[in-house]
C-alpha cells in the first residue's frame, strides 16, 4: 500500500489524548461541545432539544455529516427515546438538506458501537449520513487508496448551513 502524507491527522489522533497519565482520553464530541469557538469554527449545522448535526472533519465524501446525542453515551439502546427519536429525525432533515444541495444518487446511513465494529468514537455514539453517487468510488479510491474530495469543510459548511 502507498503511503500518502497527511499531517494534519496528527492532530486528531492525539485529540483523544488527555495529557495525564491513568486518566481516559476525552471525547471529541464533549470537547467540541465544551470548546470555546463559533458553532461555525467547530462545523456544528445546528442544534436541537438532544442531538447536534455537524460536518465530519475527515469526510469519506463531500456532505459526510454526523448527528450526535449531548447525551455521553456509548451505546443506542441505552439512549433514552426522545434522543432517538429525534435522531432519526434529524437524519431525514439531513437527508433532505443533502439531496437538495448535493443531488446525489443514494445515501449511506450507519453507526459502528464499540471499537470491534470499527467505530473510531466508541464511547459517543453518533449516526453518520452521506450522500453517494453511481462512479464515486473510482481510481484513487480503489487502487491508490486515496480519496479526493472536490470542496473543504468550510465551503460544504456554507451550503449546508441553514437547510435545519
Amino acid at each position: 500500500m502507498d503511503r500518502l502524507w497527511s499531517p494534519w491527522r496528527y492532530d486528531y489522533i492525539n485529540s483523544g489524548s488527555s495529557g495525564e497519565k491513568g486518566k481516559p482520553p476525552a471525547c471529541v464530541f464533549c470537547s467540541m461541545l465544551e470548546a470555546e469557538g463559533t458553532d461555525e469554527s467547530k462545523y456544528i449545522l445546528h442544534r436541537a432539544a438532544h442531538n447536534f448535526v455537524v460536518l465530519n472533519i475527515y469526510p469519506y465524501i463531500s456532505g459526510h455529516l454526523m448527528i450526535v446525542p449531548y447525551a455521553h453515551l456509548s451505546l443506542i439502546a441505552e439512549a433514552p427515546k426522545e434522543i432517538t427519536d429525534e435522531m432519526m429525525d434529524l437524519t431525514k432533515r439531513a437527508q433532505d438538506a443533502l439531496g437538495e444541495v448535493y443531488r446525489p444518487n443514494g445515501f449511506n446511513l450507519g453507526m459502528n458501537l464499540g471499537r470491534a465494529a470499527g467505530a473510531g468514537v466508541a464511547d459517543h455514539f453518533h449516526m453518520h449520513i452521506m450522500p453517494r453517487w453511481i462512479g464515486d468510488t473510482n481510481f484513487m479510491t480503489t487502487v491508490g487508496e486515496t480519496r479526493v474530495h472536490p470542496e473543504d469543510l468550510a465551503t460544504t459548511y456554507r451550503k449546508l448551513h441553514g437547510r435545519f
